[in-house]
C-alpha cells in the first residue's frame, strides 16, 4: 500500500507521521476552501516559518514555487534524507502575518 507523498520533500507520508494540510493559498489571504496539499509537520513548519502569508498567496501558492524557494530547497534536500516520522524543532520561528 502506497502513503501519500509530501509535495515538499517528496517523502512518504504514513498515517502514524505527524501530518498537516497546507492551504495553497493561506485562508486569511482568501484561501478558505481553496486547494490544499497534505504535507508532513515538519515540512508545514518550515514553509509558514519562511515566507508571510502575503508572500505565500503572491508568489509561491504552488507546490512547485514552494520548492524553488532558496530556503526551502534547502531544507527539502536536507530533510528528504530523514525518515518520514522525523521531528525537530524549526529554528526562528514563524514569520509575521
Amino acid at each position: 500500500m502506497s502513503h501519500p507523498i509530501c509535495p515538499l520533500c517528496g517523502r512518504e507520508i504514513p498515517p502514524e507521521v505527524k501530518q498537516s494540510l497546507h492551504h495553497l493559498i493561506p485562508k486569511l489571504k482568501g484561501g478558505k476552501g481553496g486547494p490544499t496539499v497534505l504535507m508532513h509537520h515538519i515540512c508545514h513548519r518550515e514553509v509558514h516559518a519562511s515566507l508571510t502569508e502575503a508572500e505565500l498567496a503572491r508568489d509561491f501558492n504552488t507546490p512547485e514555487a514552494l520548492r524553488r524557494h532558496p530556503r526551502l530547497a534547502r531544507f527539502a534536500k536536507w530533510v528528504a534524507k530523514r525518515p518520514p516520522g522525523f521531528s525537530s524543532k524549526v529554528p526562528g520561528g514563524m514569520r509575521k502575518r
